[in-house]
């Protein structure tokens, strides 16, 4: 195995949906042309078929037609990272050479979830997948405790990339103290991509190298906007003045407690509103109800054109 490098691909990584026809079928052509409205709007690289994308609906066939479609599409406009991670080995290593075969520069793997292996299980894991892949393509962890159950520290995900099995993680805890502690002790090997949407602010000050989550997928010039003035510009004044337009809208979808609306089914929701034939997610969830569309209405007219971009879209 190689030591420690980063990712091909870092800074705005939107976790992209997938459309759906009236029948659940795969909507590919308004698929392809959000995707190039994600990347008109600056996306520095991005990401298909993860848990945004409903992966976990999907045959393993009808995810690998996606990924091809999808990555061939992109065609290296910016780096593209398809969601490949399973519950068992095999399956996933089948998955990650399948995108890796159809061009893509690396996989975004979620660990093993469900049964919630023990770690030395989980490092066993992407040992194995690194040894399928080879040296050269980038395996990005999905570190989400809410899905998975369980999730790796900052130190142990170092010891991850010091040999060299992974190139970045999506830190999906959404405390920015986890993008500090990645930086405190592997602050040159390892890409530390923001992985939620309520903390993106301290996270850019505290080091991440982007922002891998929902947020960017709907309003994706109003992140690259966010991460350039905090990383770029390091203007923190104006950083939180752009973020005060959106915290109304983060602290409506976010509803974990009830997961009622659900954040994709909100998301679809406001793509349509931005002129998306963006469908339904597929069963069990469904369409907002007439009251939180209402909402939803609300907050988009309290938001500035810029922040929407709907001017980009065609």
């Amino acid at each position: 195995m190689s030591t420690m490098r980063k990712t091909k691909g870092s800074g705005v990584m939107p976790a992209v949906m997938t459309f759906w026809n009236a029948d659940e079928s795969f909507n590919q052509k308004e698929t392809e042309r959000y995707i190039q409205w994600v990347l008109d709007c600056g996306a520095h690289s991005l990401s298909v078929t993860g848990s945004t994308g409903e992966n976990i609906s999907m045959s393993d066939d009808e995810q690998k037609k996606i990924i091809e479609c999808l990555v061939k599409f992109v065609d290296h406009q910016v780096p593209i990272y398809p969601g490949t991670g399973k519950y068992g080995t095999a399956q996933t290593i089948e998955m990650t050479k399948f995108a890796q075969k159809c061009g893509a520069e690396g996989a975004l793997v979620i660990m093993p979830y469900y049964l919630i292996p023990h770690k030395r299980a989980v490092v066993n894991h992407f040992k194995k997948l690194r040894e399928a892949v080879g040296d050269d393509f980038d395996i990005i962890l999905y570190n989400n405790p809410r899905f998975c159950g369980y999730q790796f520290e900052p130190i142990e995900l170092k010891e991850l990339a010091e040999q060299g099995i992974i190139n970045g993680v999506k830190l999906a805890d959404g405390r920015a103290s986890y993008i500090q502690g990645m930086k405190h002790y592997c602050p040159d090997g390892i890409t530390a991509l923001y992985g939620h949407d309520y903390e993106p602010l301290p996270a850019f000050f505290a080091g991440a190298d982007g922002w891998l989550s929902g947020l960017p997928g709907i309003f994706p010039k109003f992140c690259v906007d966010l991460f350039n003035l905090c990383t770029v510009l390091q203007d923190a004044p104006a950083a939180r003045k752009l973020w005060d337009k959106m915290q109304d809208f983060i602290d409506y979808f976010i509803t974990y407690s009830n997961n009622d609306p659900h954040w994709h089914e909100v998301f679809k929701y406001v793509l349509k509103c931005f002129g998306f034939n963006a469908g339904l997610p597929r069963m069990p969830l469904g369409d907002l109800l007439p009251e939180e569309k209402k909402k939803v209405d609300a907050l988009l007219a309290d938001m500035d054109v810029t922040i929407k971009a709907t001017n980009l879209i065609k």
